[in-house]
């Protein structure tokens, strides 16, 4: 049974008014050109006035702290109303499923620009009945209708640039689907319950906050240029909402309301589906946008045929703790546990943070060298994942790491295939890929992570994204959401007949870096945790471990922690945060003979760990991306 008048029952509580005085719908905003979009008056409050204030952020101000401990369950994501809507799941009776997907359906609507139901992601669940890890892929698949030749303009690939704001990135969005399987398969409460909060948000508006600014800062160029999305996002003048606007977004909400009515076949089968069709295939470009429109090739049957997928999770150990992770087409789980077979081989306690840090960075070149040379989707390409992870084959890797010199140049992948059991009696050989490096997006800070646990012992870990900030740039029109260029993922050799594992096929899933993780110790989860960052989401992932379970770090200082990232780049240099490079370890590191890039800051993480006392400590980031936000049910 749904959780009866929640919304009203919120609005009445955080706003100062009885259940008999119902919220004043959310009023458009003239200038967002009639799509929906910001409101700097705000929506009106309720009776409101002539000296009226707008009706305040739905979350109290106590509830912004990036770390929480306590018990009756706890979530930690990028924006506290996304940390609240998972709360509130877990309050109303939802287990960690339910509150992962409401955090998530809220993030559509706070965090627009990095999660959506136009996009894409991995949850990695606990299921504390069965003692079970599953995963829960609803990465976006390139349409049927797509050659493998669409990336390509007279025999060149087409620039990253070019594809980003077009038809063609666009990958058939999973986001909605993998809602619906998680919560029918694992959840208590139905999609209806976990969309509520956050078409209430979208209706009553939101504060606009340095994060929201700046992301539609950032993308203002290509924004200007799509009719749907100006009218959105930007006022009259085609600038962004300032910090402390209320902006509302009633288009979403009555997405989000005609998805609880009629569920995912709408979006799927329906007028939602068509209208995310008509924007990939004729891109609601301004008339003098100088952006070249680039159609795609979706249709509405690529839609109606796309399935999640419920796959076993990547499972490693380390130092004694099993390591749960997603496979492929995700490389994050088997690029981590590859990382992680190779450092178990050295002992972090008998040498200086510095000497651990220089092995984990060459394991690191060593594994991206096999990642980018072999991973792709699973049901497309022979990836060697027993291989992979056998110990023969870490130790034949581990001794190619030289203790005390940096490497100056990119690692070449080695042969896994040779330590692949094959039924057929017969080793199969490595192909002779060509190495591809990785895209102009590399270090895109967007996508997100929500991480949640309930009182049940289930333990959520979840990526979602729309890839790149702002996804392809286009807003859907009429239903307030951007769609994804998820396909830019795909590797692009210099020629269209040069074979590659991550290479662009009809149905095919991008190769993916989202690295959602779960940590059991004695078969209970112990840690949980994710980020986003492009490429660098491995990387930000196993720095956290290493600061944790190496370096004895508290989880809130090892998450916090200055970053650093290799992914064997063709010279010594490894991107890093100021903070790093201005440390005593890059000094170190330095004398190695490593050299560093300032990347700005690299992910956005979130994590959850279990204490000795049964209490939770959840995490957030206290200054990346101006904050995130964590919350326990019961505050210790």
């Amino acid at each position: 049974m749904r959780h009866t008048n929640l919304a009203l029952l919120l609005a009445a509580t955080l706003l100062g008014c009885s259940l008999d005085s119902q919220p004043t719908p959310p009023t458009t905003n003239p200038d967002a050109g009639g799509g929906g979009g910001g409101n700097d008056a705000g929506p009106e409050p309720m009776d409101a006035g002539p000296d009226a204030e707008p009706p305040p952020d739905p979350v109290p101000p106590t509830m912004f702290a990036p770390t929480a401990v306590g018990k009756g369950g706890a979530a930690a994501t990028v924006d506290h109303r996304g940390t609240w809507a998972a709360l509130e799941a877990l309050k109303a009776g939802g287990n960690a499923v339910d509150a992962a997907v409401a955090a998530a359906a809220m993030l559509g609507v706070t965090d627009p620009f990095s999660c959506g139901i136009g996009g894409g992601g991995f949850m990695l669940v606990w299921l504390a009945d069965k003692k079970q890890a599953v995963v829960i892929d609803h990465r976006e698949t390139t349409p049927q209708g797509m050659k493998h030749t669409a990336y390509y303009e007279n025999g060149a690939p087409i620039a990253f640039n070019d594809l980003l704001t077009s038809g063609l990135s666009v990958g058939v969005p999973g986001t909605l689907r993998g809602w619906d399987e998680a919560l029918r398969r694992y959840g208590k409460r139905p999609l209806a319950d976990a969309l509520e909060l956050a078409i209430f948000v979208a209706k009553k508006g939101f504060d606009v906050d340095a994060t929201f600014f700046d992301q539609t800062t950032r993308n203002i160029d290509r924004f200007r240029q799509i009719q749907s999305t100006r009218a959105l996002f930007l006022n009259a003048a085609g600038d962004p909402f300032p910090v402390g606007a209320i902006f509302t977004n009633p288009d979403l909400a009555a997405t989000y309301e005609l998805i609880a009515k009629s569920g995912p076949a709408v979006f799927y089968d329906g007028d939602i589906g068509k209208d995310i069709v008509t924007t990939v295939t004729n891109p609601p470009f301004t008339g003098d946008a100088t952006i070249v429109s680039r159609p795609g090739f979706m249709a509405l049957s690529d839609l109606s045929a796309y399935e999640a997928r419920v796959r076993p999770a990547v499972q490693t150990t380390y130092r004694g703790l099993t390591i749960l992770g997603v496979g492929l087409p995700s490389s994050g789980g088997l690029t981590t546990g590859m990382t992680l077979n190779l450092l178990e081989g050295f002992d972090p306690a008998s040498m200086s943070k510095a000497d651990f840090l220089h092995l984990w960075l060459e394991a690191s070149r060593l594994t991206y060298a096999d990642r980018n040379a072999f991973m792709g989707d699973p049901e497309y390409v022979n990836v060697p994942v027993e291989g992979m992870l056998s110990a023969a084959y870490t130790a034949e890797r581990r001794a190619l790491i030289d203790a005390t010199t940096a490497s100056i140049d990119a690692k070449p992948a080695g042969n896994p295939f040779a330590h692949q059991a094959d039924p057929s009696g017969a080793k199969a050989k490595p192909p002779a890929w060509v190495h591809a490096g990785e895209s102009p997006a590399d270090l895109d800070p967007e996508t997100t992570h929500i991480t949640v646990a309930d009182s049940f012992g289930n333990w959520v870990s979840y990526t979602c994204t729309i890839e790149y900030e702002g996804g392809n740039g286009m807003v859907v029109p009429g239903r307030g959401f951007l769609l994804n260029n998820e396909l830019t993922d795909f590797n692009i050799p210099a020629t269209p007949d040069t074979p590659h594992p991550n290479v662009l096929e009809p149905g095919k899933r991008p190769r993916s870096s989202m690295s959602p993780m779960i940590v059991l110790s004695n078969g209970a989860p112990v840690l949980a945790l994710g980020s986003p960052g492009g490429a660098t989401i491995i990387t930000t992932v196993m720095q956290i471990l290493v600061n944790h379970l190496d370096f004895k770090m508290p989880i809130d200082e090892a998450l916090a922690a200055p970053r650093v990232s290799q992914r064997n780049a063709p010279n010594a240099t490894s991107n890093a945060e100021p903070l790093f490079m201005s440390s005593p370890e890059a000094t170190a590191l330095e004398a190695k003979g490593h050299a560093f890039s300032d990347a700005g800051l690299i992910g956005a993480a979130t994590a959850i760990r279990s204490n000795d006392d049964g209490t939770m400590t959840a995490v957030a980031e206290p200054a990346r991306r101006n904050g995130g936000s964590a919350m326990v049910v019961e505050a210790k």
